[in-house]
């Protein structure tokens, strides 16, 4: 047992200060350095977070570049960026994201800007909300990070229309992204409003705000020769408008390798270390990389391995990177109706480095953290050279060394005399390799980097992940599931709490059912008319059935069938106000059955948009709907041309213009109760109250039994749902990190629903009688909807004793700048959820244990001490019996309360040395590896428990 204190925040700077005199004075008490250094980094990182105070951005710097690096206030900078949409997360989640990219590793966050959020209707701005942009970014500022503002105003980003409004398709002879002036003046009038209002408050660097880089377009080089002339012409005038805002910060345009001498074109790729900016003058930038991908209904999940994008980073700084943003570092959700199209889903986790709910994916976080790490020992090195050291060392082997100032006479300064950072790699996708670099041996697995900081010791290899494993959970009595959802790593559990067993209902009208319906001769533009105000748009005509047409069919044993020549995203087509059929796609040809009688047959089409077209040149002319020829075809004298027919329209739904998922709408909306038997019937609303989830882990809703619909909670829009299944095929068992990557390489969820869970952000949620209101399509009822809180629950690693020292062991001199390595002693770090307990280590094991996490067993060789070691002892341990003794005695002379905790049982975290020192030696001449499994479970008291 160990003692440990309640520490109010004032404590963390006094013990600090008491330790650094006597933990390291060997005239009080010798205590080994590594320990004592260990406590010091933690008490000085627990004490920095502290004293971050909102509102302290930067004093005013510049920003410029060479063709190394972005130079920030004179000097080279290597950048590490976070890719974080604001819209795609709630205002109160957005502290804590950025506090944990922060602890990641990153410096900088990036994100674009969302014009048909900001800019609703025209000359309507909105800056509220999860679109107050400038608080954003002065939080960003207030965690001492940059900002990356990518104003576009083309943002693509999976969001709906690309972040254009629809109302500016309907502007007179508007041509998007081209030499065309209605559109260039409305461009211009944007990025000028967000480029004023950031410095109207005070945000760019030379104002003391956080933004350091700006970029004007978006990719626009993959669709540029589509306009011929006109968009050279119109890529030249973006650059020179954006430049002649006075921003004062460098501009950027990315996937633009003809951009003009002052702005910087940069990388959008899963692999940017080949890249080259188009001028010697420019530093290689990357401002997406793909860490995933997004899905759409029905498909796989795909999920990049981690090892892969480690690699993919550490080559691109290997070989001359400056700046690299992960897209996304946090995907997050597309509420409402703003995720992208066709049938995007509403979940935008991208497999990124924290998942959709803002909770660490691991070991994906772990492990870039620690790159990260490495990354920044080797930094004063990368910015000192203008460019590397080539050396070759094998058919796929190869070295890119950093060195300090060379003598004058060109030649570089010994190891021992200058900084030197070297990233030796094996990019063969088989087989390992040993090299020898500088009169040592460096054995690299396939597909890999080793990074050594001092140009001698490896700090990290991009293959050997040391990072635990998290497995998260949601519900009640858990049972694994694989593939589920969008984790791979997920268990599900077998009870699940349905939210409510009492629902009332409301029937939604098919058809047209108010005022505002018109009646217009053919067929109109699904755009044209609802303007994206609504996803529906109804169609209705009437036609006469002879009796020589029924005499035709039944004769012949035929069906009619309505025609569409192109129809996209989905289509429900009703024959007197039955359900004929419907039809999902892409611009395809529908071709539906439907069954008539003698006399007049009403036709009802719902169209409906799932997400805008977010990619590609001419989107203003995409649209929605129909397009071609409607016809009713197999008559007896020949097809019915519908396409000249007289259609009345009605746009959305009834119940949307009611508002009837307002917390206000009532019984006099029409409201009834639904019976437990109730005969399902399609197109249906309904509502019920439910009370929050205990507790602060973020919260989701079960949809798995419903069909296809939205969903309101407490008037907050949580978005679309829709219950398709991914194939059962195109999942393979493993995922092998080898290899270039795309998005098909190691897709998850075969056979599963692509989307499950939906979330709702816990400031959307109160404590009680919160109303959940749903809109249906499908004969699907509510009864068996579930909510959960969702969290890690089993956290598992495996380290070896020859795994790369932990990074905090690195530290440069104050001197010289050199770097030195204080203890070599590997260690494993165990995490639960902020606000979680470890609760009981279920496995430990140091030896050679076999399987991997979830299913570890010992191996012939293991140390009998090794559970009662990991569950008692964490990182106080290496101080010993007379150390922890001593700790203890300071923390008494500051009239602490005390409370008893093992070490890694009952606490948030731990870290746990790796070495025969630790466990004893339980197999001589045998690498040995320490294998632990723990749970993680919130504290039994809130109030009472401590977290340190």
């Amino acid at each position: 047992m160990a003692c440990l204190c309640i520490w109010p925040k004032l404590c963390f700077t006094l013990i600090h200060s008491h330790l650094r005199q006597k933990l390291v004075s060997k005239q009080k008490m010798v205590i080994r350095r590594k320990a004592a250094l260990s406590l010091l980094w933690m008490l000085t990182a627990l004490t920095l977070h502290l004293v971050i105070v909102a509102g302290e951005y930067f004093k005013p710097f510049n920003v410029t570049y060479d063709h190394r690096a972005l130079l920030i206030a004179g000097k080279r900078r290597i950048l590490i960026s976070a890719g974080i949409h604001y819209p795609r997360a709630t205002p109160e989640m957005w502290p804590q994201l950025i506090s944990r990219s922060k602890e990641g590793g990153a410096d900088v966050i990036e994100t674009y800007t969302f014009w048909n959020g900001h800019e609703p209707m025209s000359g309507q701005y909105n800056f509220e909300g999860r679109y107050d942009i400038v608080k954003f970014a002065k939080l960003v500022g207030s965690h001492g990070l940059y900002l990356f503002l990518r104003i576009g105003p083309y943002a693509c980003a999976e969001w709906n229309f690309g972040g254009f409004p629809v109302w500016l398709r309907d502007i007179p002879g508007i041509e998007f992204r081209t030499d065309n002036a209605p559109f260039k003046e409305e461009m211009e009038r944007f990025v000028k409003k967000i480029v004023d209002l950031m410095m109207a408050e005070s945000l760019f660097s030379w104002q003391g705000g956080p933004i350091i880089l700006l970029q004007i377009e978006n990719e626009y080089g993959n669709i540029e020769s589509s306009f011929g002339p006109n968009g050279k012409k119109y890529m030249t005038w973006a650059a020179e408008m954006a430049v002649g805002l006075g921003a004062g910060v460098p501009w950027v345009m990315c996937k633009q390798a003809d951009a003009p001498e002052y702005i910087i074109d940069t990388c959008n790729a899963y692999y940017c270390d080949g890249f080259r900016p188009n001028s010697e003058k420019k530093p290689k930038i990357w401002t997406e990389n793909w860490d995933g991908w997004f899905a759409n209904w029905g498909e796989r999940l795909p999920r990049r391995p981690t090892e892969d994008i480690a690699f993919a980073i550490a080559r691109f700084f290997q070989r001359g990177g400056s700046l690299q943003n992960y897209y996304m570092y946090f995907g997050g959700t597309n509420f409402g109706r703003t995720a992208g199209g066709p049938t995007q889903i509403t979940s935008y986790d991208y497999d990124a480095p924290l998942d959709e709910y803002g909770l660490l994916r691991q070991p994906k976080w772990g492990h870039l953290k620690d790159l990260h790490a490495a990354i920044k020992l080797c930094e004063p090195a990368l910015v000192a050279a203008d460019s590397p050291q080539y050396i070759k060392l094998g058919p796929k082997q190869e070295a890119h060394v950093y060195h300090g100032t060379p003598h004058n006479n060109g030649q570089y300064l010994s190891l021992n005399e200058s900084l030197c950072s070297a990233f030796i790699a094996n990019i063969d996708e088989h087989e390992s390799a040993t090299v020898k670099f500088y009169g040592q041996e460096y054995t690299l697995p396939p597909w890999s980097v080793s990074i050594l900081p001092d140009c001698r010791n490896t700090a990290f290899n991009t293959a050997k992940v040391g990072a635990q494993t998290s497995i998260k959970t949601v519900g009640l009595d858990s049972v694994s599931v694989g593939n589920n959802s969008l984790f791979p790593q997920l268990r599900i559990k077998s009870k699940l709490r349905s939210i409510s067993q009492s629902w009332m209902t409301l029937k939604e009208p098919l058809g047209v059912w108010g005022d505002k319906n018109f009646t217009s001769k053919g067929i109109l533009e699904h755009l044209n008319v609802t303007k994206d105000e609504s996803d529906y748009l109804w169609y209705l005509t009437r036609i006469y059935i002879s009796d020589d047409d029924v005499s035709f069919w039944e004769e012949n044993d035929v069906s009619p069938t309505i025609d569409i020549d192109s129809m996209r995203d989905f289509v429900r087509i009703f024959v007197n106000g039955q359900l004929a059929g419907s039809m999902k796609g892409k611009w395809i040809k529908v071709v539906q059955p439907v069954k008539l009688v003698q006399g007049y047959n009403d036709i009802l089409l719902l169209s409906e948009t799932v997400g805008l077209q977010n990619y590609g040149a001419f989107l203003e002319k995409d649209g929605a709907g129909f397009k071609g020829q409607l016809k009713l075809t197999g008559c007896r004298n020949g097809d019915i041309n519908l396409t000249t027919s007289l259609w009345t329209y009605q746009v959305g739904l009834k119940g949307e213009f009611l508002k009837v998922y307002d917390v206000n709408s009532t019984e006099s909306a029409g409201w009834t109760e639904l019976p437990n038997d109730a005969i399902p019937s399609v197109f249906s609303w309904y509502r019920t109250k439910f009370d929050a989830p205990g507790g602060t882990d973020p919260v989701a809703l079960d949809f798995s039994s419903m069909g296809k619909g939205q969903a309101w909670v407490n008037g907050n829009h949580i978005g679309r749902y829709w219950t398709l299944v991914a194939p059962k095929n195109g999942c393979g068992r493993t995922c092998d990190y080898r290899g270039a990557y795309n998005s098909d390489k190691c897709r998850t969820n075969c056979g599963e629903l692509t989307q499950a869970w939906y979330h709702i952000p816990r400031s959307w949620l109160k404590t009680y009688n919160n109303v959940l209101v749903i809109f249906e399509e499908t004969d699907k009822t509510p009864f068996e909807i579930s909510i959960a809180t969702r969290s890690t629950e089993t956290i598992c690693a495996q380290v070896s004793e020859k795994h790369y020292p932990p990074l905090r062991m690195w530290s440069h001199s104050e001197f010289d700048g050199k770097l030195s390595l204080m203890d070599k002693t590997p260690e494993m770090h165990l995490q639960c959820d902020e606000g979680h307990m470890i609760s009981s280590i279920e496995f430990a094991s140091y030896g050679n244990p076999k399987g991997s996490c979830q299913k570890f067993s010992q191996g012939k060789c293991h140390a009998a001490n090794s559970l009662s070691i990991v569950s008692q002892d964490g990182w106080w341990f290496e101080f010993g019996a007379e150390g922890v003794h001593f700790i203890c005695q300071i923390l008494k002379s500051l009239n602490q309360s005390f409370i008893p905790l093992q070490a890694c049982k009952g606490r948030n975290s731990c870290t746990i040395g790796i070495s025969n020192a630790v466990f004893g030696d339980p197999c001589r001449h045998v690498v040995k590896n320490l294998a632990v499994q723990a749970k993680c479970s919130p504290p039994p008291d809130l109030s009472t428990s401590a977290s340190v």
